[in-house]
C-alpha cells in the first residue's frame, strides 16, 4: 500500500532540505494518488526528470514504498528538454505532482529502479 501522494511529497521536500538541497513543489496533484514527477536541476543547464517506475519493479523490495526511473536515456539532459517532457506529462495526466530539486551535485534522494 502506497503512502498518500501528499504525505510522500511533504516528507520528500523535508528530506531534500535536511540534505542541503533546495526543493519546491511546482504543481500540486491529487492528494490521494496523483503520480509524482521529480525534476533535478544541477544549476548548470543540465537536469534529469524522474517518474514512477513500473510496479513490477517493487517485487521483493521490502520497506520501499515507491520506485523511480529516469525518463530519458542520457544521465543529464538540457533543462528545456525536461520542461517539454513535463508539459507532455501534464497534458496526459493533469492530476500529477511536480517537485523541482536544485542541487549542484545532482542528488535525487529517490529509490531508483535498475531498468535495463
Amino acid at each position: 500500500m502506497h503512502l498518500r501522494a501528499d504525505i510522500f511529497v511533504a516528507a520528500y521536500l523535508r528530506r531534500c532540505g535536511v540534505e542541503g538541497a533546495f526543493a519546491a513543489l511546482r504543481r500540486r496533484g491529487s492528494p490521494e494518488a496523483g503520480a509524482i514527477f521529480v525534476k533535478v536541476d544541477r544549476l548548470d543547464g543540465r537536469a534529469a526528470l524522474y517518474g514512477p517506475a513500473p510496479q513490477t519493479e517493487l517485487a521483493g523490495r521490502d520497506g520501499i514504498d515507491r520506485l523511480w526511473m529516469r525518463l530519458h536515456k542520457d544521465e543529464w539532459i538540457d533543462s528545456a528538454d525536461t520542461e517539454a517532457r513535463i508539459k507532455k506529462e501534464i497534458s496526459f495526466d493533469p492530476d500529477l505532482w511536480l517537485i523541482e530539486v536544485e542541487d549542484a551535485k545532482g542528488r535525487s534522494f529517490l529509490d531508483l529502479a535498475e531498468m535495463s
